[in-house]
């Protein structure tokens, strides 16, 4: 399948669901630090697309257990300190990959590109 990690339309950014996974494909079991992981992921994405975690206004957390819901919500709070963005989180019955317990999705506005010449 092929797809963008993240698309920039003008001002818009949209950064694809994001899992934990490491470069070697491996997956710590720990739920924050698969959070962590993703907003690492997603972080990069947004720098190469012009923008970063100040300029998004929504997330989109999928969990496939509720009890993580604490731990994940705590590395989001650490991530976004201040900017608030508006948030759905959802628990599904299961992830692409038995071992994600976390996937995030984000969309950013930031500032128009300059005009190319």
């Amino acid at each position: 399948m092929g797809y963008s990690r993240a698309v920039r339309v003008g001002s818009r950014v949209v950064v694809a669901g994001t899992a934990a996974q490491w470069p070697d494909g491996t997956v710590d079991p720990d739920p924050a630090v698969q959070a962590r992981r993703c907003f690492e992921i997603i972080g990069d994405a947004l720098r190469e697309a012009g923008s970063s975690f100040d300029d998004v206004v929504r997330t989109r957390v999928y969990l496939v257990d509720a009890a993580d819901f604490t731990a994940i919500s705590a590395v989001h709070g650490e991530i976004f300190r201040d900017v608030r963005p508006a948030n759905t989180t959802l628990v599904v019955a299961a992830l692409l990959n038995d071992a994600w317990k976390v996937e995030i999705e984000v969309e950013a506005i930031c500032d128009p590109e300059p005009a190319k010449r």
